[in-house]
């Protein structure tokens, strides 16, 4: 995923991708042992989605 993304289907199936691996992290964790550091990088991964969703939102607009 180094690959810069112009295109607005690249980018629509970037951000599909990277929803699904946290839907995927999210499904693997144990709710008993998930400590904060594990969810401090849930939310970190929500902050790279939405950074990248803003990105590409700009691209969209021009």
């Amino acid at each position: 995923m180094g690959n810069a993304v112009h295109d607005k289907d690249s980018q629509l199936s970037y951000l599909k991708n990277r929803l699904n691996m946290f839907l995927e992290v999210l499904d693997s964790m144990d709710p008993e042992s998930t400590d904060v550091d594990d969810i401090d990088r849930l939310i970190q991964m929500l902050d790279d989605l939405e950074f990248k969703q803003n990105q590409f939102k700009k691209d969209w607009d021009e």
